[in-house]
């Protein structure tokens, strides 16, 4: 799929038949459209890409006869802490704020109000694929944010251990895995700044045969300690790998624009060697409704 172009009726219909409502619907240079079950987000860095993707979006609906309930707006800023929450461009006001979505026939829930993000980041849904697919034993998942790759990980039969700083976050992702009437027996959620949670799952000498490591480009603990992708990613990895057991994955992913695949290979070549492990590295199909560039850059790891 190529930048300004909107998804097509084929890939529309693949969707559907997926049982995914859940996608990019466009992206141009200042920003994208993306669909969560009848709501849609546009995403702009300025003024006249939001008035673009709203009047190209609405011609585009109307041509395919596509029932959209809402179309909220959030603006792109440069500084993550001076993102703000959605807000309304067209449809009801009087209407909560919460909704479902659904990805390959998993349900997750959308929140327009609870902040910058609102639930699923739609970029990792060919990821997700690929752990239902491998069916893991035992899954952690660090930043796990509303837990979607456990709810993932879960529905193919892992016991899981997902990670984030935001116990609000992890709530919701308790409430993903009530949407899909999975139960919560055998799985934990740990409100905690994951490198310590590392080091205690070393000690304790836990392993597991998949990591999920996709973590926020900067955060900060309540304690005051930060987490900068670009500097802390090659030794989060490194101690991911002291957990992992023979013929586990890692999925190394990152939003960050200044980190690239090939950056990722790197970090992950060298905790290979820091560990005296050996592996191989590969990569899934990039997500039909992302052009080139656009979305995470990720790489899976497997361990020897």
């Amino acid at each position: 799929m190529n930048k300004n172009q909107w998804i097509d009726e084929d890939l529309l219909r693949r969707f559907e038949s997926d049982g995914t409502d859940a996608h990019r619907l466009c992206t141009i240079d200042d920003g994208w459209a993306e669909r969560f079950g009848a709501e849609v987000l546009i995403s702009f860095r300025s003024n006249p890409a939001r008035d673009r993707l709203l009047a190209e979006f609405q011609t585009w609906a109307t041509s395919r006869k596509v029932q959209v309930n809402r179309v909220f707006g959030r603006f792109l800023p440069r500084k993550n802490e001076e993102r703000e929450r959605p807000i309304l461009l067209q449809g009801s006001a009087g209407q909560t704020l919460q909704t479902t979505a659904a990805e390959n026939h998993l349900k997750f829930g959308i929140d327009f109000d609870a902040g910058y993000s609102v639930g699923l980041f739609v970029d990792q849904r060919e990821n997700r694929r690929f752990v239902r697919q491998i069916k893991p034993k035992k899954v952690l998942n660090c930043f796990a944010y509303t837990c979607s790759f456990a709810v993932a990980a879960a529905r193919a039969g892992a016991q899981t251990v997902s990670v984030d700083l935001s116990r609000k976050s992890l709530e919701r992702g308790r409430h993903n895995f009530a949407l899909n009437e999975l139960s919560t027996d055998g799985h934990q959620f740990i409100a905690d700044d994951v490198r310590p949670v590392l080091r205690r799952l070393a000690r304790r000498g836990e392993k597991f045969d998949m990591i999920i490591l996709d973590p926020p480009t900067f955060s900060r603990t309540k304690g005051g300690a930060a987490f900068h992708v670009e500097n802390d990613f090659e030794a989060l990895i490194a101690a991911a790998v002291e957990i992992a057991d023979r013929n586990a994955r890692l999925l190394l992913s990152t939003n960050c624009e200044t980190l690239t695949e090939q950056a990722l290979e790197r970090m992950a070549r060298y905790s290979l060697k820091l560990s005296r492990r050996s592996g191989a590295l590969h990569r899934e199909p990039k997500p039909a409704d992302f052009p080139p560039g656009a979305g995470a850059r990720s790489i899976w790891m497997t361990l020897n």
